[in-house]
C-alpha cells in the first residue's frame, strides 16, 4: 500500500467516474472500501487526516455485543454485534482474539442476576459463541484477578468477549480494499462537492494537503462515512441541514501490567454513576475506561477531562488492591463516538442510539453514522446497498462475510510482538536478517524496532511520525513519554528512507510534542526539550 501509487492511479483515471468515492478513512469508510472494492466496484476512498486517526483508534478495543446495551433491552443490537464480533475473529485472528471477562461480586444479589443476563448473552451469540460464561468462587476470582480487592469479594462470574488492536485493523482493512482493486489516500481533504445541473452530486472537490494540488474528481456516488465531521460534509451539500451527530467523549487510562496482572480482564457493569468500567490486557499494560460525556463541539485531537480521569482512577481504585495514581498512568487518550442526535436535548448519551444509521439527501449525498467498531463489516455491507440503489450500479453479492483480512494468520499459544503484522511477520523479519541494523530497539520500554519504522512507510503509508508512533505503532498508547522520547530517532529514520531533510525531521518532532503532551498527565514535571541532531 503506497500512497505515490494511489495517486498514480488516480491521475490515470483522468475524467472517469468512480463507483464510489468514500469521504472518510476510518472503520466505516475503511470497511465501506474493502466491501465495494471486493464487490468489483471503481472505489476510491479519501481521508483528510491518516487512516484511523480519530475514534477509530481510540476505542476500548474490544469486539463485543455490548452486556450494557443488552441491560437496556437492545437486544436487536447486541446480537448483531456478536454475530459481528464472531465474523470478524474468524477473519482477523492475527488481531482480534477471545478475552475472557470476570465481574466481581461483592454482593449476593449480582451472582444469580449477573448469570441469568450473560445466559442470555450466550444464547445470542449463537454458533459464534467464544465460551459459555458461568459463576465461580471467590476463591477462583482471586486466582485468575490477584490483584482484585478481596475485601468483600464474594464471587464472580466469567464471561467470554473479543479484543483487538483497533488501529492496526483498520491498515489491515485498508490494505484489503487496495489488494482487491480500491483507491485509498490519506492526507486528502474534501472541501466541496460537485453537482450536475439537476443539483444531484457527481463527485467532489478535493486536496492533497502534502502538495496543495486540488483536483476535481467524478463519481456515480458519493459517501460520507467521517464519523463526528459528518455534519461538516452534509452542510457543504446543504448549508442548512441540521446536525445528524451528538458526539460523545470517551477517555482511557493505560497503566503498567502489575496492575491486573492477570490475562483475564475486569468487567464493572454498574459504578456509581451507571457507567461501566473495563480493566482489559493489552499490548502487556493494562487499558482503564472508559467515560461517556456528551459534547458540544469536536476535534481531530479531543482531549480528556481531568473529572474523567479522576473517575477512572478512582472508580479502579475501588475494585484493585492496589489503587492507581496519577503518576502510573502511561499514556490517557479520549475517542469520540459518532452518536445519532436526539430529537430533544436530554443531557444524558444513554438516550442516544447506538445502532448506524444511513441517510439520502435530496442530493444522493449517501450519509453513514452511528454504530460501534465490532459491526463495521455489516455497517459497510448496508452503506454498499444503499450506493447500489442511489447509483444504479450493478448489483453484486456482498463477499465480506467469510473474506480473510489482509495478514491473515492464526495467532501462536504466545504471540511475540511482530505477530500483529500476521502473515507480513515473516516479511519484516527478512528484512532484518538483510539489515540487521535495523532490529534495534527504539525505545528499552517498548518492543518496537527500527525496521517497523521502514515497514510502515514502505507498505503502510505513514507519512509523519505521529502516524508512525500512534497508529502503525501503538506507542503513543502505551507509553507516552517512551513515544515523546522516541520521536527523533523515529524522525530520522523516516526522513532517510522518504528524502526529507533536517528541518522536516525538526518540525516532526515538533509536531508529534504537541499531541504527545495531551497523553501525558501532568504531575508537576516538565519534559525537556527534545533536539534532532543530524
Amino acid at each position: 500500500m503506497k500512497r505515490i501509487e494511489s495517486i498514480r492511479q488516480l491521475r490515470e483515471a483522468g475524467k472517469q467516474p468512480w463507483d464510489l468515492i468514500i469521504i472518510g478513512g476510518g472503520a466505516t469508510g475503511l470497511g465501506i472500501a474493502m466491501d465495494a472494492a471486493t464487490r468489483n466496484y471503481r472505489t476510491l476512498l479519501l481521508e483528510q487526516a491518516d487512516f484511523a486517526k480519530g475514534t477509530s483508534s481510540r476505542s476500548t478495543k474490544l469486539v463485543h455485543g455490548g452486556v450494557r446495551y443488552l441491560a437496556q433491552g437492545d437486544i436487536a443490537l447486541v446480537r448483531e454485534a456478536l454475530y459481528e464480533r464472531g465474523l470478524l475473529l474468524n477473519n482477523a485472528p492475527h488481531l482480534a482474539h477471545n478475552q475472557q471477562f470476570i465481574i466481581p461480586q461483592y454482593n449476593w444479589w449480582q451472582g444469580p442476576f449477573y448469570t441469568i443476563g450473560l445466559k442470555i448473552y450466550d444464547l445470542l451469540s449463537g454458533k459464534l459463541s467464544l465460551g459459555r460464561s458461568r459463576h465461580i468462587s471467590r476463591t477462583e476470582v482471586m486466582n485468575r484477578l490477584p490483584t482484585i480487592r478481596k475485601e468483600g469479594l464474594k464471587g464472580g462470574i466469567v464471561y467470554h468477549d473479543g479484543q483487538f488492536d483497533d488501529a492496526r485493523l483498520a491498515v489491515n482493512i485498508a490494505q484489503t480494499a487496495v489488494e482487491n482493486g480500491a483507491v485509498l489516500l490519506n492526507y486528502f481533504k474534501v472541501n466541496g462537492l460537485l453537482k450536475n445541473s439537476n443539483g444531484k452530486i457527481n463527485g467532489v472537490r478535493t486536496t492533497d494537503l502534502e502538495t496543495n494540488e486540488t483536483f476535481e474528481l467524478t463519481a456515480r456516488t458519493v459517501i460520507n462515512a467521517t464519523g463526528v465531521f459528518v455534519d461538516e460534509v452534509l452542510q457543504l451539500d446543504n448549508p442548512a441541514a441540521p446536525n445528524m451527530v451528538k458526539p460523545s467523549q470517551g477517555v482511557h487510562v493505560v497503566l503498567e501490567s502489575s496492575f491486573l496482572n492477570s490475562n483475564s480482564a475486569i468487567m464493572i457493569p454498574k459504578t456509581d454513576d451507571g457507567r461501566v468500567l473495563f480493566a482489559v490486557p493489552w499490548h502487556n499494560k493494562v487499558l482503564l475506561g472508559t467515560t461517556d460525556t456528551p459534547l458540544d463541539a469536536h476535534s481531530l485531537e479531543p482531549i480528556a477531562l481531568e473529572e474523567e480521569i479522576r473517575f477512572i482512577l478512582h472508580t479502579a481504585g475501588k475494585y484493585l488492591s492496589r489503587p492507581p495514581a496519577r503518576t502510573d498512568v502511561l499514556s490517557v487518550f479520549a475517542g469520540l463516538r459518532p452518536l445519532a442526535a436526539p430529537q430533544k436535548e436530554t443531557g444524558s448519551t444513554k438516550e442516544i442510539s447506538r445502532s448506524h444509521k444511513i441517510l439520502v439527501a435530496p442530493s444522493g449525498l449517501i450519509t453513514i453514522t452511528g454504530g460501534k467498531w465490532t459491526t463495521f463489516r455489516r455497517m459497510a455491507e448496508d452503506t454498499v446497498e444503499q450506493a447500489i440503489k442511489t447509483g444504479g450500479l450493478v448489483p453484486a453479492v456482498c463477499k465480506t462475510k467469510s473474506l480473510r483480512i489482509y495478514g491473515y494468520q492464526q495467532q501462536p499459544s504466545a504471540p511475540a510482538p511482530l505477530d500483529v503484522y500476521g502473515s507480513d511477520a515473516a516479511r519484516i523479519q527478512a528484512y532484518v536478517s538483510l539489515h540487521p541494523e535495523m532490529k534495534g530497539q527504539l525505545h528499552p520500554r517498548l518492543p518496537y524496532i527500527k525496521a517497523q519504522v521502514i515497514w510502515a512507510v514502505q507498505q503502510e503509508m505513514a507519512q509523519t511520525v505521529e502516524d508512525v508512533l500512534a497508529r502503525r505503532l501503538r506507542a503513543l498508547f502505551l507509553d507516552a513519554q517512551a513515544a515523546i522520547e522516541m520521536a527523533p530517532l523515529t524522525a530520522g529514520i523516516m526522513a532517510v528512507e522518504m528524502g526529507k531533510d533536517l528541518a522536516w525531521q525538526q518540525q516532526q518532532v515538533a509536531d508529534f510534542l504537541q499531541v504527545a503532551k495531551h497523553y501525558v498527565l501532568a504531575n508537576g514535571t516538565t519534559h525537556q526539550q527534545l533536539k534532532v541532531t543530524a
